[in-house]
Formats: structure tokens, C-alpha cells, sequence
């Protein structure tokens, strides 16, 4: 690997060293041991209707984020597939916002909330409670995602493999 993509994931990791110690400050476990969940993505999607205002608790790493105000959204990805989550500060919490805005792609989270419709028509989870399951160090071997292209991925396959096998982090999701 180059020295500046050696220096570019020290950086980043670094950043989110940083970040990890921070969560410590603010009395968050960063690696919790047992997060229990009623339902899965693939679930809610098939049975919507009847699950709509009612409340679930998923768990799974988080693949995008988009960090607003007072107000954000994420896609959380299980075994099933994604399922979007929009947080608000209002609703969580001034810390449980605080400990959000230190995520990055690649944490594991537990959210608890109810399902509903967003005004795009898009199927999601309303945060009540928000747990962070295990705090991710690397980053993810992907790149970015947009519109279901992803961009800035590993072009080398053994680099992919590589990293890919240091990044497993995990959390009993039972």
C-alpha cells in the first residue's frame, strides 16, 4: 500500500480513536455485550402494514449516514437487508444526539422506535432509543454508495480481502 493511503487510514482511524475515547468520557460502553432484537429489516418490510406506529427494535452496522441539525437519517443493515432510521434530538435526548453525532459508517447500533412512512414514501424506524453495539476503528473496505453505484471501493482484490478481515467487529445481536 502507498504511504499516503498508509497515512490516510491513520488518520482515520486516529479520528475515530479519538471519537472512541470521547463515547468513553460520555459513560457509553462502546462494546456492550448482548443487545436484544424483536425484529429484522426483511420482517418489517413484509409485514408493514400491520406494523406501522408500532414499536421494534432492530439491530445492525450502520452503511450511510446523513448528519443534519437537530434532526438526521441512517440506513442500519441486518441480516435481511437495510432498513432507514430517522433520529431527532428532541426525541432521544441532548446525549443519546451527542453520542449519535460521534457514529461513523461501519458502528454497529441497536435502535428501538416505532415504523412509519417517511413523506418520500420510504419505509422506516422513528429512534426512541439509541445503543451503540460495537465502536468500528477501520473503516469499511466498500466505498461510498450513491444511487447504488459505489464509488471509491477497493480496486485490488487482495487489498479488499485483506481488510476486510480485520474489520470484523461484532456484537451478540440476540
Amino acid at each position: 500500500m502507498s504511504s499516503d493511503r498508509t497515512q490516510s487510514l491513520k488518520q482515520i482511524m486516529d479520528f475515530r480513536l479519538e471519537k472512541l475515547e470521547k463515547l468513553r468520557e460520555m459513560g457509553v460502553n462502546p462494546y456492550p455485550y448482548q443487545f436484544d432484537v424483536s425484529h429484522h429489516s426483511g420482517e418489517i418490510f413484509e409485514n408493514f402494514d400491520d406494523l406501522a406506529d408500532s414499536p421494534v427494535t432492530i439491530a445492525g452496522r450502520i452503511v450511510s449516514l446523513r448528519k443534519m441539525g437537530k434532526a438526521s437519517f441512517f440506513h442500519v443493515q441486518d441480516q435481511d437487508g437495510r432498513i432507514q432510521v430517522y433520529i431527532k434530538r428532541d426525541e432521544v435526548g441532548e446525549e443519546s444526539y451527542a453520542m449519535f453525532k460521534l457514529l461513523d459508517i461501519g458502528d454497529i447500533v441497536g435502535v428501538s422506535g416505532t415504523v412509519f412512512r417517511t413523506k418520500t414514501d420510504e419505509m422506516s424506524v422513528s429512534c426512541a432509543k439509541l445503543q451503540l453495539l460495537s465502536k468500528s476503528i477501520r473503516p469499511l473496505p466498500g466505498g461510498k454508495e450513491k444511487d447504488g453505484e459505489v464509488y471509491h471501493a477497493f480496486k485490488d482484490k487482495e487489498q479488499r480481502y485483506r481488510f476486510g478481515d480485520s474489520l470484523t467487529t461484532r456484537a451478540s445481536l440476540k
